[in-house]
């Protein structure tokens, strides 16, 4: 049976970044393994960096030793962690992290007797750490392996990962050789991130990063056309087998109309087409008749939503998007989700990207859309979109290809629910 930390989710995170993006692996739970400092030792020896825990009633302190157990002096720091505040103290050089059960002489800092289940310190001490007494009395005693986040075992995982789903997208066929480019729709208010989702997918596939579509801050967005791009593969530069559809933002009273997404999906409007130049909207528009292919038609839309601002919507833009939303079931037309920004919420850092969907303020988000807007929470994805970035991160990369390649999966399901007379 696997032991469990008492720490929760929102207090091993604070941990973590106060540590510098730390990975905490439990060694020892003296509930479990007992409140004996030779079990603590035979454990936690030779572990490398260890992060010492101590439950209190209203308090938890942690004890960071910076090498293994047995290597000489040991110079440690010691923190307090109450609601709202974090104190810290450095103590030592001394043989041992702490004296353990015994202090003869009391003359350390910090001391831990385990078999009591008490922490003393030192009047100094007691200062820097802003105690009002010398001792704290502890339920449980926990010692954790510390690592980094992004170590090289876990980078090489994801480089791996990463090759991995780029050529499953190279080799992507749509189904049934119905097409031969995948048609993506990007849907959402100004400023979700659409563009910037073009540009990441671009800069990936060319290997550095680029800015081909325009992304600002105008509060009316930036996209006023229709806008269709292709995306050559920088590793032999054909085009790769889809194509990502940009279009103006979504807004309570401008933007968008049902007759403007209705023409998209059914592949009236050319690429470039400007939205607010063309009033009437004749039956052959552009280079398209009145009666456009297949490969004209949007085959997935992937609604684009700012997680740190999705929760936030008005009433009227939630009904707008359900409107679409019902547009889209009535078209057969596959729709998924896109939550861009992830990496801005709170407590949230570039090494929880590897696990980004376990992390408790991104299942509140994913539970929020699923709650507001109504869409299943396996169709939402999670992706950080290349901003301000100067090099390419493969973590991110990971997230913006598995979103890709649902996408292409999910136009797939389009493409085989068509009736057989709409396949030509």
């Amino acid at each position: 049976m696997a032991v469990a930390t008492r720490l929760t989710w929102m207090q091993e995170k604070k941990l973590q970044n106060y540590f510098g993006e730390k990975q905490f692996s439990l060694l020892y739970k003296a509930s479990v393994h007992g409140f004996s400092t030779n079990s603590l030792l035979q454990i936690c020896s030779r572990q490398g960096p260890t992060l010492t825990v101590i439950y209190s009633k209203d308090r938890i302190v942690a004890a960071y030793m910076h090498k293994n157990y047995g290597e000489g002096n040991y110079l440690i720091t010691v923190f307090v962690f109450q609601e709202t505040t974090t104190t810290e103290c450095k103590v030592g050089p001394f043989k041992l992290l702490m004296s353990f059960d015994e202090d003869p002489g009391g003359n350390l800092e910090v001391s831990m007797h385990l078999k009591e289940k008490t922490m003393y310190f030192s009047v100094n001490a007691k200062k820097k750490l802003g105690l009002l007494q010398n001792y704290i009395s502890f339920q449980d005693c926990e010692v954790f392996r510390c690592e980094d986040l992004l170590d090289e075992r876990r980078m090489n995982g994801i480089t791996v990962l990463k090759e991995s789903l780029l050529c499953a997208i190279r080799s992507y066929i749509p189904y049934g050789g119905l097409v031969h480019k995948i048609r993506i729709l990007l849907l959402g208010p100004v400023g979700a991130g659409k563009s910037s989702f073009f540009n990441s997918v671009r800069s990936i596939f060319r290997g550095h990063v680029t800015n081909q579509a325009l992304v600002g801050s105008n509060p009316t967005g930036t996209s006023e056309k229709y806008r269709t791009y292709f995306i050559k593969d920088g590793k032999d530069n054909n085009t790769l087998p889809f194509i990502l559809c940009d279009s103006m933002g979504l807004s309570e009273k401008e933007g968008l109309d049902m007759d403007d997404i209705h023409c998209i999906l059914e592949g009236h409007f050319p690429d470039r087409y400007q939205f607010n130049s063309l009033k009437l909207r004749p039956k052959g528009i552009g280079n398209h008749t009145g009666c456009p292919l297949l490969k004209d038609r949007i085959h997935c839309v992937a609604f684009v939503f700012n997680a740190n601002s999705v929760g936030e919507l008005s009433h009227e833009m939630v009904e707008k998007i359900k409107k679409i939303q019902r547009e889209l079931i009535k078209s057969d037309v596959v729709h998924v989700v896109l939550l861009t920004h992830v990496d801005t919420l709170d407590l949230i850092t570039k090494g929880d990207l590897i696990d980004i969907y376990k992390c408790v303020p991104v299942k509140l988000k994913l539970e929020a859309v699923h709650r507001k807007l109504g869409f299943a929470l396996s169709d939402i994805f999670v992706v950080s979109n290349y901003t301000s970035e100067w090099e390419l991160e493969p973590v991110i990369d990971v997230l913006i290809l598995s979103a890709l390649k649902e996408m292409l999966w999910a136009a797939d399901d389009f493409l085989e629910n068509l009736p057989l007379e709409k396949t030509v």
